[in-house]
């Protein structure tokens, strides 16, 4: 009997789980997977429970996506050794495997940003939306805030989702205009980056947007402590933003075990071919989701493509034959921008976010960095897509590869 360890059942390890189970017979392999706890948190809705979304509507128990045939352990997990390949688990339970899927994911680790988890203010007047008790406090707050400063802010790349922070930008001061208060709150954007995002085309189509809602952006901002004292995000530079109420981003890292397991870099993430998603020092274990170093969003539908791709690679890797697939680093997400619209951007490791139309050309139906209602409706299909077609590991029609097919390069 093979083993097949699974370790995280998120996105990736549950689709993961499900694709495979189809593959790997019963007689002959085993597949367990582990994770620290049975909730399963459609993160997505995490933004939404600040303004409409109710709580419960985003958890589900992970149990319910798991195949029959595949057991699920509910344990954290200490460290991998990898060339023992045992993982030992928090409870004092080692497993044996004869193949690792890491699939563990990246954590908000609010300890990283002075003043913020450890300050007077934090779930009070300093708020994160990462966790769903952190989008809980805030709604709480946003409902009570009739005016003054609104900072939304990202501590350093990469995070979950890049363009969730921006999503809530349009969100706050759409919320605000609805209830006649945004003429007496101000709204600031503060980056690390040198603009609203990564790449030039995006930066300058969301950046015109931002200025067009009389949204601020202070960018290149690296943050040193939040001042819980004098309401200030102070800078490594010096700069200080005043804030009444504040949203951030905490820095993201890799899982604990990662750390102490020695499997990762210095941000805890495991360093894989981006294109096999192979471990490039352990040939028998590969990395999927968030959890990996690959040079591109660390989003779900990064793990949604990756995995498919993936699939075909293991089950070369398992008969010792060459892996036959490439993951190009394909992203598609959706951007709400307020006003019942959401742009869309979809791009890969070689090519960034451009204008057009998805997924045919000229016919669409949706549009490629422009705000529509299209698009917002998209976003809002997707969650019901996710719990029904994704998780259990169904065919969507949507290219596990980019296509260049109705997008338009800047000089066209």
């Amino acid at each position: 009997m093979n083993t097949l360890l699974i370790l995280g059942a998120g996105t990736a390890g549950t689709m993961a789980a499900n694709l495979l189970r189809k593959h790997l017979g019963a007689d002959d392999w085993s597949i367990t997977v582990v994770d620290q706890d049975a909730r399963h948190v459609y993160q997505p809705g995490l933004l939404f429970i600040p303004f409409w979304m109710k709580p419960e509507r985003v958890v589900k128990d992970r149990r319910e996506f798991l195949p029959e045939g595949v057991e699920f352990v509910e344990s954290g997990i200490s460290r991998v050794d990898a060339q023992e390949q045992v993982v030992e688990l928090a409870d004092g339970r080692r497993l044996s495997y004869d193949w690792l899927i890491i699939a563990s994911g990246t954590r908000p680790d609010t300890s990283l940003v002075p003043g913020l988890a450890d300050g007077s203010l934090f779930r009070d007047k300093v708020h994160e939306f990462y966790t769903l008790e952190g989008s809980i406090a805030l709604k709480k707050s946003l409902e009570s805030f009739e005016q003054g400063r609104i900072l939304v802010h990202i501590s350093e790349m990469p995070i979950k989702c890049p363009v969730a922070p921006l999503e809530f930008v349009f969100l706050v001061e759409d919320h605000f205009r609805k209830k006649g208060l945004r003429h007496k709150v101000d709204i600031t954007f503060v980056t690390p980056l040198d603009g609203a995002f990564t790449k030039p085309v995006a930066s300058e189509e969301l950046g015109g947007l931002l200025k067009e809602r009389s949204i601020r952006v202070v960018a290149d901002f690296a943050v040193e402590r939040i001042d819980n004292e004098t309401q200030h995000l102070v800078s490594y530079d010096g700069r200080e933003v005043p804030f009444d109420l504040l949203v951030t981003v905490p820095p993201h890292t890799g899982q604990k075990f990662i750390f102490d397991s020695g499997l990762g870099n210095d941000a805890g993430f495991v360093p894989v071919d981006k294109h096999t998603l192979r471990s490039v020092t352990h040939e028998r274990i590969f990395v999927l989701g968030d959890a990996s170093d690959i040079p591109t969003s660390k989003a779900g539908s990064v793990a949604h493509f990756a995995t498919e791709m993936f699939i075909d690679n293991f089950l070369a890797a398992i008969e010792g034959r060459p892996l036959p697939n490439a993951f190009d680093g394909h992203a598609n997400c959706f951007v709400e921008s307020g006003r019942g619209q959401a742009l869309l951007l979809d791009f890969n490791y070689d090519t960034e976010p451009l204008k057009g139309s998805f997924p045919l050309p000229a016919v669409g139906p949706m549009k490629l960095l422009k705000a529509t209602r299209a698009n917002h409706m998209g976003k809002l299909a997707f969650e019901q897509i996710y719990w029904k077609m994704l998780l259990p590991g169904h065919k969507l029609p949507v290219s596990t590869e980019m296509s260049m097919a109705g997008k338009r390069r800047p000089k066209e």
